[in-house]
């Protein structure tokens, strides 16, 4: 069984993948070609918002985002003290201070009364992170931000085609920002990411800053860094959207079935808490993440019975070595850190199969039961 099966997908769009591909073999255009601006019409016009700016990765397209906005040396950014490296990382690389918060327990998503309680007259911005493909909180985010000078950026990594209260995923911020990471719910063969804005000037500056600060070819007007797309990956993206709303809804799919699982073996009882979304939301299930007591002992027996997990995220951002003296606690986080100790991701993928997942379960139950 493996935890993300791509070779499944790729065998459902090979005929269309070819293609792409050696369209791009044929004309050349390896860096920026025509393939990254359809590529960005077309998320422009899913997400519903007027600009889409392919590049590199997720974390070239935070950075970018934050560089847009003139964030640096005496800033405060606010982000969760539960989520991937990313969003703490290019903040510190910008020499503006990380403000860690604490999650909701049930979401796991930045807690907005957290981020109030940390805004001093040095927040510049908030980067709420949708962890597992369920947005955050982004109206009550908007209304703290309100006023005060301070930007929403959505780290939309691995939300990508979920909605929040009726409006989709990458249009919730000042300044959206996505991955293409190979195992998100839409991925490329390699690094890439995305930045998303309504904003003609903020758009305008992202182009720039990806492409060496240019305002045109060899006139820099600005530092800028090279986070340009290339166009293979943007082909190979192409090919996959054609087939994206289809596997949004199997990944729904079998997240229900697991949750019809979990619950006919009575595995709440047993400690295990499966994962909700909010009403009037959508979740794209980047993971199905629960909570479990004794991880370690659940993690290998479920090995044993040949059943890949993954922990999503073993440490809180603030017990990451790297953060030692460059990341501010605004207040205890005791949600992220008994998340840390208790999250545990099961396979997901829009081709899981029904016995897969009755496997999955039984070793679970087996586990957690001794």
């Amino acid at each position: 069984m493996q935890f993300i099966d791509l070779g499944a997908q790729q065998q459902r769009i090979r005929r269309s993948l070819d293609a792409r591909m050696a369209a791009v073999l044929a004309h050349g255009q390896y860096i920026l070609g025509p393939e990254v601006a359809e590529l960005e019409t077309a998320l422009a016009a899913r997400a519903g918002v007027k600009h889409c700016i392919g590049v590199a990765n997720g974390t070239d397209a935070l950075q970018l985002a934050l560089m847009a906005l003139g964030i640096g040396r005496g800033d405060e950014v606010i982000t969760p003290a539960f989520s991937y490296v990313a969003a703490a990382e290019v903040i510190a690389l910008l020499g503006a201070t990380p403000v860690l918060v604490d999650v909701d327990p049930v979401s796991f998503n930045v807690d907005p009364a957290a981020v109030r309680a940390a805004i001093t007259d040095r927040t510049r911005a908030i980067i709420a992170v949708d962890l597992f493909g369920q947005c955050a909180d982004y109206d009550a985010l908007a209304e703290i931000a309100a006023g005060r000078n301070i930007a929403v950026i959505e780290d939309a990594a691995q939300s990508f085609g979920a909605t929040f209260r009726g409006r989709t995923a990458c249009s919730l911020g000042m300044i959206a920002t996505t991955s293409f990471f190979p195992s998100k719910p839409l991925g490329c063969y390699g690094d890439g990411g995305a930045c998303f804005t309504d904003d003609d000037d903020l758009a305008a500056l992202l182009r720039s800053i990806r492409a060496h600060g240019q305002a045109e070819r060899y006139h820099h007007v600005r530092v800028g860094v090279n986070a340009r797309l290339d166009t293979l990956q943007a082909a190979i993206l192409l090919a996959k959207l054609e087939v994206f709303d289809a596997e949004v809804e199997l990944r729904e799919s079998a997240a229900l079935r697991y949750h019809t699982l979990i619950a006919e073996a009575g595995l709440a009882e047993a400690g295990i808490v499966a994962p909700t979304v909010e009403q009037g939301s959508t979740s794209v299930w980047a993971q199905y993440t629960i909570r479990v007591p004794n991880r370690a002992v659940v993690v290998a027996e479920m090995k044993a019975a040949g059943v890949p997990t993954t922990i999503h995220y073993p440490r809180a951002l603030h017990q990451q070595d790297a953060f030692d003296g460059t990341a501010v606690l605004a207040v205890p986080v005791p949600h992220s850190e008994k998340a840390a100790a208790e999250v545990l991701s099961l396979p997901m993928h829009p081709y899981l199969t029904e016995a897969d997942q009755a496997k999955v379960v039984a070793a679970l139950a087996a586990a957690v039961r001794g």
